[in-house]
């Protein structure tokens, strides 16, 4: 291995020794040398004997959406954490369900995972699948009251989509989102090395 490739490896690598390290450190409780030199060699040991595959580029973080997300985030977060706890506490029935399935626009695997975790750490809605190829994701959602409603809840995903794309996206996959959804072109290269 040339000099050059092992210093790229170790400038790559370093974020996730740190982060074994300190998950180390916090998973014994205390600081000490023995604790911070036992992570350093486990991490070490991880990383060389389990290596990941390498991360393609193109994802840019680009403040101004990501501000954005983050601000729908938090007030979806709130907003459906006090609809979900009102509908569990009022007297009746919750109401009906849907399970929906929604084509994606966007084709990278980090992106598709971040609107993924995004819609389920919202209460009321729960990723149940998501088909990488067909590029779509299927929602189980709380409390439809027609199939207006289960279009609305629709939008809102590729809505999510559009922001995600716009704070982490490349200018490819931004470019992307003008198509509608399942005709977007996809992407050759997805990770894979």
């Amino acid at each position: 291995m040339t000099e050059e490739r092992l210093t790229h490896q170790l400038r790559h690598q370093l974020p996730l020794l740190v982060w074994l390290v300190l998950v180390w450190m916090l998973l014994w409780g205390t600081w000490s040398w023995a604790n911070l030199i036992s992570g350093t060699v486990l991490a070490l040991a991880v990383t060389v004997l389990l290596p990941l595959p390498p991360v393609v580029g193109g994802t840019r973080l680009r403040p101004v959406g990501l501000a954005v997300f983050l601000g729908y985030f938090l007030v979806d977060l709130v907003r459906s954490a006090a609809l979900v706890a009102w509908q569990t506490l009022r007297p009746g029935a919750i109401g009906y369900s849907a399970i929906i399935r929604v084509q994606m626009r966007t084709d990278s695997d980090l992106l598709l995972t971040i609107v993924a975790e995004s819609l389920t750490l919202v209460p009321g809605s729960v990723v149940i699948d998501m088909d990488r190829e067909r590029r779509t994701l299927s929602l189980h959602i709380l409390h439809v009251r027609d199939l207006a409603d289960v279009e609305r809840r629709r939008q809102a995903v590729l809505a999510e989509e559009e922001r995600v794309v716009r704070a982490f996206g490349s200018a490819d996959e931004i470019a992307a989102l003008a198509y509608p959804p399942g005709q977007a072109p996809a992407r050759t290269g997805r990770g894979t090395p």
